[in-house]
């Protein structure tokens, strides 16, 4: 089988480890034969076929750095000045960019995309369509999959799972065996309600720009919306999710 890349003669030290510039030996994807990619610590680093790549310019956004026993493959893309090191995989039509970290056993795939400063490691997974970005994080072995999106500065993390379309933000905390609950198309844009425990066992609920407790949720509501169909359907979305997540059998 040809090679689509090689390994070029230009090399930097990251972390005590030498990184090989890529080189694209045939085009593909968006890649044009002769276009320069980021570093690589070996070959294995990134599938020779496929439109899997690793982007580098530092001129314009950075370079992406890949090592260790890291496996880049499909059609994913790493760039900016992101790393995946140790372990991790990152395949299907992934994308890991910004300044992001995938490091660990981790693993990114399908559809889901890992941006801006965020991290995943340990062994979390991120699949789907969902986005790890801003300052989250995601590790151990939490699940963030199908249309889910945890950002600013969440954590999410022990053996949590946030999945659907569920939206973890601002400075909450999802961990271990946390439980989570969303209710979709609700309200006047018919958008998401989630509704999760946080460290301290306190209900938060999350809806467009809104993160607070039930209590914060339901006065919002109330100045927005009034005593309207909108306000009486999230009244009964919030006792829902009271019940839900509550501790009785």
């Amino acid at each position: 089988m040809s090679k689509k890349f090689e390994l070029t003669s230009e090399t930097t030290i990251h972390f005590g480890k030498k990184l090989y510039r890529i080189k694209a030996l045939v085009s593909f994807g968006n890649v044009a034969a002769g276009d320069l990619g980021g570093f690589v610590e070996k070959e294995e680093n990134l599938e020779q076929h496929g439109n899997a790549w690793v982007s580098g310019n530092a001129q314009v956004s950075g370079n992406a750095w890949v090592y260790g026993n890291a496996w880049v493959s499909g059609n994913a893309q790493v760039s900016g000045n992101a790393w995946v090191y140790g372990d991790a995989q990152v395949y299907g039509n992934a994308w890991v960019s910004g300044n992001a970290w995938v490091s660990g056993n981790a693993q990114v795939y399908d559809n889901a995309w890992v941006y801006g400063d965020a991290q995943v490691y340990g062994n979390a997974q991120v699949s789907g369509n969902a986005q790890v970005s801003g300052n989250a994080w995601v590790y151990d072995n939490a699940w963030v999959s199908g249309n889910a999106r945890v950002y600013d500065n969440a954590w999410v993390s022990g053996n949590a799972r946030v999945y659907g379309d569920a939206q973890v933000y601002g400075d909450a905390q999802v961990y271990d065996n946390a439980q989570i609950i969303w209710i979709s198309k609700i309200g006047s844009e018919l958008g998401t309600l989630t509704g999760f425990k946080d460290k301290d066992g306190q209900l938060i609920l999350t809806r467009g720009c809104f993160i607070g407790t039930a209590e914060q949720f339901v006065e919002a509501v109330s100045e927005k919306h009034g005593d309207s169909k909108i306000a009486r359907e999230y009244a009964l979305a919030v006792e829902l999710i009271k019940l839900r997540l509550s501790e009785d059998v």
